[in-house]
């Protein structure tokens, strides 16, 4: 089964502290949104890429793509005011096709084999996610008073990608506009419709930048690749 892949990378990463787009830090001499580009753009299922950008760094990652012979990228768009605007503005400009992933930009080291299991499932369910269980004890805080234990044999860490019918992941991105709702992710805004959401066991390297502490995992993930 081929997809598309809609890929975020429109924000600007306040907690990376980097003082610009953090998808334009190097890792490993290669900036981080090359890594994740190149996963796709070597993957033979994969038919397209859109990448939804900031519109003042047009330039920038039009000088990349060239730079590093990233020929998916079948159309830039611009981003939103959140990151589901975002991938709505992304999903929109997608061609007629079944399927649909949605990546973060920020996620470089997801796996060719976990993108197969997840579209296999997807093609089952209509959506499904990545994720892995959660390693560590969950407390609930409040006003820095531990109130609950939760029982983390059902906790899962969600990742992305992410994986929809293209229809049903429209239909429930303008039923959210129209509701003003705002989720945290793509599959809750289809978990809020009722529509099921498969889980998919993905890889605990499968990680996001977000910190300066990731980068220095991110460094050595590459070097043991």
């Amino acid at each position: 089964m081929n997809y598309q892949v809609v890929i975020p990378a429109a924000g600007q990463g306040k907690r990376m502290k980097a003082g610009k787009n953090k998808q334009f830090i190097e890792v490993d001499e290669i900036p981080l949104i090359i890594h994740t580009l190149r996963v796709f753009e070597n993957h033979s299922l994969c038919s397209a890429i859109i990448l939804v950008i900031n519109e003042l760094e047009t330039n920038d990652f039009e000088e990349l793509l060239l730079k590093y012979k990233i020929t998916k990228v079948k159309k830039m768009v611009y981003g939103g005011a959140e990151r589901q605007n975002s991938v709505y503005n992304g999903l929109k400009s997608c061609h007629n096709e079944d399927y649909v992933l949605v990546h973060d930009g920020a996620r470089p080291f997801v796996s060719h084999k976990s993108i197969e299991e997840l579209i296999r499932k997807v093609e089952i369910t209509g959506a499904a996610t990545l994720g892995v269980p959660l390693k560590d004890t969950v407390k609930v805080v409040d006003h820095g008073i531990v109130s609950q234990t939760l029982d983390r044999s059902n906790l899962w860490g969600i990742q992305t990608p992410q994986a929809f019918r293209l229809g049903l992941i429209l239909s429930a991105h303008e039923q959210a506009i129209a509701e003003g709702f705002l989720g945290t992710d793509d599959a809750s805004l289809l978990e809020r419709v009722g529509q099921p959401v498969s889980i998919v066991m993905g890889d605990y390297t499968n990680l996001k930048i977000t910190t300066p502490d990731d980068l220095l995992i991110a460094e050595a993930i590459v070097k043991r690749k």
